[in-house]
């Protein structure tokens, strides 16, 4: 595990910090993924997300049902058209998440030095010293002494809606515990986290196959956040069912880690995964707190050097009720992207949180303020190093643009790509500047229809730091066997100057396949 050290000009004027940021199209080379629901549902609130810098929207199926979802993307939808904004689909399964019953949904007062029951007997009330869970087996996967925690989206330590519980003794089917702090506990969703204990029960639940193969088919998701991946037998187990489903064999699986069994498993995972979610809130919980920031630096690391996207949870929690972060909590979303990171997911923030567009746009200016001192040199000598020699053609031709773009002082980087692979390996090398990825879709056919591809892939673009895709006119190919056929670019650079990445006398770095060949071109651009 390596640290990237900052990259401060010495001596840096202190005054200069204050000097107002210059804004651009791209608020951030780092992706926000923002999660849609309650708070954050319609499409005025949606848009709003979208021009602040969101650029996948979340859907957790641990809240609200199919129809619930389907009407805020219905919304999104609307949103995307009216902001001229791409934005990719991200299902979040509930996985094996162990949940208080409250069928009431009134509010339940938990004394400290008190006990209170859990059972199975989902029939019972909720009440102070008697909580229905959703599960059969706890008293037998629990022994006394066991750390329990329950709470509504956030495991802070210092609110007054998550209880610490403690195993007290074990009484057939029922667990009985001493509480270990004052809470009120309200609303319908709760749920409840072990800590450093397996959960006997399938990381796709039989609900998230019918989710998937319903409100996920229906809808093309780009992406499947697989809560609770404890093996990479869960991510062979997800593909495969996810190839079943037509269009849904293209959907990229991300592994969510949020326990001790995804952390030892990390590297079997990571070969397996398109990508990987830090799930801090429950990982919190199972690691001591010294060690959270260990396991993200060595994740993210890792991530980096095999060039899979790196997505950080759980930075601006108390963005949820405030309209500014922390200290704490605005040094650690610039950490998160000095680290490497690809990502930030906002959960509660944005689903319920009561400023959902603000919490996007100030984590966008925290993101943009730590890439202006991210030292991408020495990032480009420790990934090249790790790739080792000799490199694939593809990627040295990816590593020769990003270094070729820095060298010339490059305003953006343009490749043209069928499968994004391209695109994703330039990414991979972390440029000052923006990778515009120009998706060319490819004519297939099933022997009934004509389809072009090409949407997945521009979209799968959007978690990628850096990589800001274009879907192309089919006509213009991604190959192309005359050097001097300028059509395919000219798409691109009217892109770059529209969004305003790109201004007269610019150099851009063009990456594109002549023939049999790729080739890396410098273009100094006129008036």
């Amino acid at each position: 595990m390596n640290s990237n050290h900052l990259l401060l000009e010495e001596p840096i004027r202190m005054a200069s910090i204050l000097e107002p940021s210059k804004p651009s199209f791209f608020p951030a080379m780092t992706k926000i993924v923002g999660t849609l629901g309650l708070k954050s549902r319609t499409v005025e609130i949606i848009s709003g997300c979208l021009k602040a810098g969101m650029s996948v929207a979340r859907f957790d199926f641990s809240l609200g049902d199919t129809e619930f979802h389907q009407e805020t993307l219905e919304n999104l939808k609307i949103a995307i058209k009216s902001t001229k904004k791409l934005c990719a689909i991200m299902l979040d399964t509930g996985g094996p998440e162990l949940q208080v019953v409250n069928k009431t949904e009134h509010p339940i007062s938990l004394e400290a030095d008190t006990n209170v029951i859990l059972t199975p007997d989902q029939d019972k009330q909720a009440t102070s010293n008697l909580l229905p869970i959703n599960f059969h087996g706890l008293s037998k996967t629990v022994k006394k002494g066991d750390t329990i925690f329950i709470g509504q989206y956030l495991f802070t330590g210092n609110e007054t809606t998550s209880v610490w519980l403690e195993v007290a003794e074990l009484n057939g089917e029922d667990v009985v515990c001493l509480i270990k702090n004052s809470a009120t506990l309200s609303g319908s969703l709760y749920t409840l986290h072990v800590s450093q204990i397996r959960i006997n029960m399938p990381t796709l639940t039989d609900k998230d196959k019918e989710v998937i193969s319903t409100w996920g088919v229906r809808n093309n998701i780009d992406f499947l956040s697989l809560s609770y991946t404890r093996h990479a037998e869960d991510i062979r187990h997800a593909r495969a069912f996810l190839s079943k489903l037509g269009e849904l064999n293209q959907t990229q699986i991300f592994a969510k880690i949020e326990n001790i069994e995804g952390l030892t498993h990390f590297d079997e995972i990571l070969q397996e995964a398109d990508g990987i979610i830090l799930s801090r809130g429950n990982l919190g919980i199972d690691l001591p707190p010294e060690k959270v920031f260990l396991f993200q630096k060595a994740a993210v690391y890792k991530c980096n050097m095999v060039g899979k996207p790196a997505v950080v949870t759980r930075v601006v929690d108390s963005m949820t009720d405030n309209l500014r972060p922390t200290r704490a909590e605005a040094t650690d979303v610039a950490n998160a992207v000095l680290d490497g990171s690809d990502a930030i997911i906002l959960g509660a923030e944005t689903l319920r949180g009561l400023y959902p567009v603000e919490t996007v746009s100030t984590v966008g200016k925290i993101c943009a303020e730590a890439e202006k001192v991210f030292n991408q040199d020495l990032y480009f000598k420790k990934t090249v190093k790790y790739v080792g020699e000799p490199m694939t053609h593809l990627e040295s031709i990816a590593s020769s643009a990003v270094r070729a773009a820095i060298k010339v002082k490059a305003s953006a980087i343009i490749c043209f790509t069928s499968s994004g692979r391209a695109a994703r390996l330039i990414a991979k090398y972390r440029p000052t500047m923006p990778v515009i990825s120009v998706v060319i879709p490819r004519l297939k056919t099933n022997q009934l229809r004509w389809t072009f591809s090409g949407a997945f892939e521009a979209r799968q673009s959007l978690i990628v730091r850096g990589l800001f895709p274009m879907l192309a006119d089919p006509r213009h190919p991604a190959e192309s066997k005359n050097m001097t056929n300028e059509s395919v670019l000219k798409v691109a650079l009217d892109h770059g100057k529209a969004s305003g990445v790109i201004k007269p006398h610019d150099r851009v770095v063009v990456c594109q396949k002549l023939g049999d060949a790729s080739v890396v071109k410098i273009l100094e651009l006129e008036d």
